[in-house]
């Protein structure tokens, strides 16, 4: 089983698991999102481990080794992105299972268990884009809308659109419900580096809010800022955070 198929495969199985732990019902709120937590980062850490017993990894649930850093490959995951929306019974959250080979998000499956059916995006099968709405879309946290999005949404005519984990932001921008993804707000790197995976096989722009290039597998997991969009508006949205810093 090559790289991409890995990942959608473990992506997908960790989706279920959440689900079934979810549908348990012994578990409600913060202790259905620790036991959902729990039980996908056990399932994905132990089969990457034995799938790949020779790369690195990195994952929220588990304590960091810093034997990662001397690897070329190091796959880094989150078991729940959006661990609160999770708990919630809520659809928009994920599972992010990425691979960084030298430092550039390379391949990656995010799932989206909550949704009908359950959604698996993957780095190698792109999606086709629609169209892109006359007025652009910015998907912003519900609850701690970055200050410079806000701004940016104001200075191009765009309008505001709330939803939960970073991985349910990033996809909505990959499947056509919205333009714009820029977060500044505090991530790490098992927050981003799938979604940036898939973002780029799709054909999207990728960087830090400044422009600089996202890397991965660094000794400082900390990756406050992200910017995924259409590549016709990054010019724009890169020109705009630069007045505002």
């Amino acid at each position: 089983m090559d790289d991409a198929a890995l990942a959608a495969h473990l992506a997908e199985a960790a989706g279920k698991i959440l689900l079934e732990v979810r549908a348990s019902g012994r578990f409600e709120g913060k202790a259905l999102g620790k036991a959902g937590d729990e039980a996908a980062n056990e399932f994905l850490v132990h089969a990457l481990r034995r799938q790949r017993p020779d790369d690195g990894l990195l994952s929220e649930e588990e304590k960091d080794n810093s034997d990662r850093l001397r690897k070329s490959r190091v796959w880094i995951v989150d078991p729940v992105d959006g661990t609160r929306e999770y708990g919630e019974e809520r659809s928009d959250w994920a599972v992010h299972v990425g691979l960084a080979i030298d430092g550039v998000a390379t391949t990656a499956a995010v799932a989206l268990p909550g949704l009908n059916g359950g959604v698996v995006l993957r780095t190698d099968q792109p999606t086709e884009m629609p169209n892109a709405m006359e007025k652009p879309r910015l998907v912003v946290s519900r609850t701690r809308p970055a200050a410079e999005a806000v701004a940016i949404a104001e200075a191009i005519g765009g309008e505001l659109l709330p939803m939960g984990s970073a991985g349910a932001k990033a996809m909505a921008v990959v499947r056509g419900e919205a333009e714009i993804y820029l977060h500044s707000g505090g991530q790490y790197e098992w927050d981003s580096c799938a979604p940036v995976a898939v973002a780029l096989a799709n054909g999207l722009h990728c960087s830090r809010i400044d422009g600089s290039p996202l890397r991965y597998n660094r000794q400082d997991t900390y990756l406050p800022d992200l910017l995924i969009c259409r590549e016709e508006y990054a010019a724009k949205v890169l020109e705009e955070v630069a007045k505002l810093s």
